[in-house]
């Protein structure tokens, strides 16, 4: 997964790479552009092709075991990218014009660990924020740090430091860990 980042060209503005990598944390990817990811559960409807519509989720090797046609890697591509592969699929000797429709029902989880009152796994749900995840976490330890977060983005090979705001936004996949703080 690639970070883009949107820095006005501007002579006068020069932000660090720690500020660039804060800034890339909160800004959230539009949902048509979701990678998909294992454990993403989708309904995929072929139209007037009951049995070969139906929910599906993408397996531990990264793939969604459809009939007729197998396995089509899901793992990087969004909804439409894998709606279209399905498409020529079934367009090879299966259906004749065939339309796929793909929903994201559920996303992978996030993980959240460190100065909150339970730790674990949860559920994703769509825009939510830093805050959400530590409500639904049921709060910060009375020890954590209020101030910064460190998020790990699912495929990435380290944490990134972010300031907490109240539109900095947690991705399926995330694992988000609150510090200690120090006095």
């Amino acid at each position: 997964m690639s970070i883009s980042l949107a820095v006005p060209a501007s002579p006068a503005t020069s932000l660090s790479l720690a500020a660039q990598m804060e800034t890339a944390v909160a800004q959230d990817p539009p949902e048509t552009d979701y990678p998909l990811g294992v454990a993403d559960k989708v309904r995929i409807i072929v139209f007037d092709e009951p049995s070969l519509s139906g929910e599906f989720t993408v397996n531990a090797n990264g793939a969604l075991s459809l009939p007729l046609i197998g396995d089509v890697r899901a793992v990087g591509q969004t909804a439409t990218e894998v709606a279209t592969v399905i498409r020529r699929h079934l367009m090879d000797g299966y259906v004749l014009q065939p339309r796929v429709s793909i929903d994201i029902l559920t996303f992978r989880p996030f993980y959240i660990l460190g100065e909150v009152n339970k730790p674990g796994e949860y559920p994703y749900s769509s825009g939510l924020t830093i805050d959400g995840a530590v409500a639904t976490a049921q709060g910060y330890t009375y020890r954590a740090d209020k101030r910064k977060v460190f998020i790990k983005h699912a495929g990435a090979a380290q944490s990134v430091k972010a300031r907490i705001a109240p539109d900095l936004k947690v991705r399926p996949g995330d694992t988000i860990r609150v510090g200690e703080r120090y006095l």
